[in-house]
């Protein structure tokens, strides 16, 4: 390996795309047991690498220089090699004091909670000194080495004005956890997590849906891997490099998620989006008649809504861990929050917005099979609709014509 990431699990990774845009040198993901990584190190087999969980620590002693930075951090990311002698670095700080720049929010003198003990945390409680917190707070499982444990947390620090999560809970495929509920923490103005995958954790969209600034890792991870770059190669780039590659990354991995009433042309757009963009289709409500062995109609019969609800809840998790989906859904998914949460972990939601008076009823669909019934679905959920979609599109339109606003809109 002459060039690539180090670490014990890659399997949600992101970084081999990332440096195959920035330059044409060969990365590769090598996962490595704790008891290889004393035989990799020593070997000295590469060029330069990056170093992710649970390793940031581990590869210190194994360095004939580490820089300033890194030393005051006590992590190293990058490591490159200089004929035969290895240099450490860490390129984090940078790409987390990146990330809370793009994010417009002030760290200054606001009071800073981290969650979290390990390196990651090293580095976030290095850029929350660096950029004026006051006070910064850390907390772990344990509260040993003068953290807090979470319970104190919640007792005591619910005025946290800043969150920054280090830890891997609910990073992929464990999307759905989060390290802490936020109810109560009224004094919020920021959330950071250092996950990108999902795009937008439980943590952040919980976050967003109260209202208060928060993202995920993705920009992070790109801006640690540009300035790990310019390590590696000796080049410089500029920002809109950076951002070039976020956003299509971002792009290429988020869902195109299409919600709305019946009849309102989810199907058809869904089919045109994904042929265009190449991309697969998912059918929340295919799913669920794949998986039950029985027509939507004939589950409501036999069994009835709450039980088709759940099913339908169970395919939206299947369908919310995955990437690059234009996702079909049925007219009933903004009945329950949860679907919501979790389609917007990793797709951006598009509301079909069509007259009532255009929806045809149709004896296929249990809550939609007379024009009364659509009407009152129509007055029952039009809201929910609303405030779900990300992008609200006026589908008054001809199908095609409505799936190019939605690409034009997805892509803008």
């Amino acid at each position: 390996m002459r060039y690539g990431l180090i670490g014990e699990h890659l399997g949600h990774s992101f970084s081999k795309e990332v440096h195959a845009m920035l330059s044409d040198y060969e990365y590769e993901l090598r996962e490595i047991r704790p008891d290889e990584l004393d035989g990799f190190m020593s070997s000295k087999s590469f060029k330069a690498i990056n170093v992710t969980i649970p390793y940031k620590e581990a590869v210190i002693p194994y360095l004939d220089f580490v820089s300033e930075e890194a030393k005051k951090i006590g992590a190293v990311n990058t490591v490159v090699n200089r004929d035969g002698k290895l240099f450490g670095y860490n390129t984090d700080f940078a790409g987390m004091c990146a990330l809370i720049n793009k994010m417009r929010i002030t760290v200054k003198g606001k009071k800073t909670v981290i969650l979290g003990s390990g390196g990651t945390s090293k580095t976030a409680y290095a850029v929350a000194k660096h950029l004026g917190a006051d006070p910064i707070i850390t907390v772990s499982r344990t509260g040993k080495c003068g953290a807090i444990d979470y319970e104190e947390l919640a007792s005591s620090h619910r005025d946290a004005e800043i969150i920054i999560n280090t830890t891997p809970c609910g990073m992929y495929p464990d999307n759905f956890a989060s390290p802490i509920d936020l109810e109560g923490y009224d004094r919020l103005e920021g959330v950071i997590d250092a996950i990108y995958n999902p795009l937008r954790s439980s943590l952040v969209v919980d976050a967003l849906g109260r209202g208060v600034k928060a993202e995920g890792g993705l920009y992070m991870l790109v801006a640690q891997a540009v300035f790990a770059s310019e390590m590696f190669t000796g080049r410089k780039y500029p920002l809109e490099k950076l951002n070039k590659i976020y956003n299509k990354i971002r792009r290429k991995k988020e869902n195109i998620v299409l919600i709305g009433m019946p009849a309102s042309g989810k199907s058809t757009i869904s089919k045109i989006i994904a042929k265009e963009l190449s991309r697969e289709r998912l059918d929340t409500d295919d799913m669920v008649v794949e998986s039950r062995g029985m027509k939507i109609s004939d589950i409501f019969q036999s069994e009835g809504e709450s039980a088709f609800r759940e099913y339908e809840t169970q395919e939206i998790a299947n369908v919310s861990l995955q990437n690059s989906r234009v996702i079909a859904t049925g007219g009933g998914i903004v009945l329950n929050p949860e679907n919501v949460k979790m389609l917007k972990q990793n797709g951006m939601i598009f509301f079909i917005d069509r007259p009532y008076e255009k929806l045809l009823p149709s004896i296929d669909r249990p809550l939609s099979s007379s024009v009364e019934a659509v009407k009152e679905r129509y007055n029952e959920r039009y809201d929910l609709y609303r405030t779900a979609a990300d992008v609200v599109i006026d589908a008054n339109d001809m199908p095609f014509n409505t799936a190019r606003k939605i690409t034009g809109a997805f892509y803008k």
